[in-house]
């Protein structure tokens, strides 16, 4: 098992197929920017479970583009590498970068092992957007070289796992329809993330348990706006009840960073990333979570913290796609308020329209608990991927 983010529930996935008598070796980026989950073996895990950091000695510089592709060059071979070593019946990936991916699987048709793509986002399109403001010939190569990996490793694997039935129309959009392509949507750890109470140490500790806080945890990367969340601490800087909270790394938080001290909004506040034993009662800490996704990203991508939140029994505030997974999932379960993503009016009214109704927050939270606890049972998931592990060792492709 490959994930490259390092999150909650690819790494839960592994543990589950270590206990079903399977010997799995779960590898991520040790330099990702992103929340991790369980990522080290602990004294209760299964005996054939075995994880490790795939590391190339510094971070990616994400929108330089020639130094990304040469440091995802150098993962891919240092996964495949690592993969290989470890002689696998079968490899699952998740989140790698499509320069990282190819490389994975050039390695591993030498050896005669199949390749599984846990397809999570779909790079080539937010691409597309990232680079429309570059010089036509420079954007023209840089999607070529990147639809050729990213659609050719898909295309040339022994099947995919999408996380959206969105993507299959995304993909076949782009001319790839691979007959081997099973929907498995997203979860998160059931269990391992709980309600808890509102009051808690982290809570305590962070000075928020008289305080009303919109919070945000997780990655604020291209796709996600993070001038909601300045728009938010600018229409409570006034009223010393409310605090926006945080908790991320990288381009967004370096954004808020600047706001903040430029516009002196102390009711914003900016942590990093917390450790998974802490995610419940930070979670907890929250009375609106806030989930960002452009509009651009619909189709493309899920905010897998949505699945975090649910688990956490908050309501959600979200700035999401009409078409999103996601958005879907929120509305259709009444787990919380949603806009589209340019609208920062409607953003607010719904910011404010959870601030003043308690009964509704209440009722977005026990629907929450609900559905998660119906949906996100790995002994319910978990068939479902090893039904696909064992297609692609038997060659059923």
């Amino acid at each position: 098992m490959h994930d490259y983010a390092g999150h909650t529930f690819q790494v839960q996935l592994s543990r589950w197929l270590a206990a079903q008598g399977h010997q799995v070796l779960h590898l991520y980026a040790a330099e990702a920017e992103t929340p991790h989950g369980r990522l080290v073996r602990d004294a209760d895990d299964p005996a054939g479970f075995a994880v490790e950091g795939v590391s190339v000695g510094r971070r990616p510089d994400k929108y330089v583009l020639h130094r990304r592709w040469l440091h995802d060059r150098a993962y891919g071979g240092r996964l495949a590498e690592r993969a290989a070593a470890f002689r696998p019946d079968v490899v699952l990936s998740a989140n790698a970068p499509p320069a990282a991916q190819s490389r994975l699987l050039k390695r591993l048709k030498r050896d005669g092992i199949p390749l599984v793509c846990w397809v999570q986002d779909i790079f080539t399109v937010g691409a597309e957007e990232i680079l429309k403001r570059k010089p036509r010939p420079l954007r023209w190569a840089a999607l070529r070289l990147l639809a050729h990996m990213e659609f050719g490793t898909m295309r040339n694997s022994a099947g995919l796992v999408v996380i959206s039935p969105d993507f299959l129309s995304t993909l076949a959009g782009r001319g790839l329809s691979h007959p081997h392509s099973t929907v498995i949507e997203n979860w998160a750890p059931y269990g391992e993330i709980t309600p808890r109470p509102r009051s808690n140490g982290w809570s305590r500790s962070h000075g928020l348990d008289d305080r009303f806080v919109f919070l945000c945890s997780g990655t604020l990367g291209m796709k996600h706006n993070p001038g909601h969340l300045a728009n938010l601490a600018r229409a409570w800087r006034d009223d010393p009840r409310v605090r926006i909270v945080v908790v991320s790394e990288g381009l967004g938080r370096r954004w808020l960073e600047e706001v903040k001290a430029a516009e002196a909004l102390d009711n914003l506040v900016l942590l990093d990333f917390q450790p998974m034993d802490r995610l419940s009662d930070v979670l907890a800490s929250a009375d609106a979570l806030v989930v960002l996704l452009e509009a651009y990203a619909g189709a493309l991508s899920v905010p897998s913290k949505v699945y975090s939140y649910f688990c956490a029994g908050r309501p959600i505030l979200g700035a999401l796609p009409a078409a999103n997974l996601a958005r879907r999932l929120v509305e259709g379960e009444a787990a919380g308020l949603c806009v589209d993503p340019g609208d920062e009016a409607a953003f607010l009214a719904a910011a404010h329209r959870l601030y003043e109704d308690a009964a509704l927050r209440r009722s977005c939270a026990e629907k929450q608990i609900d559905y998660a606890a119906r949906t996100f049972d790995i002994d319910r998931i978990g068939p479902r991927f090893l039904r696909v592990l064992n297609d692609a060792c038997a060659g059923d492709q």
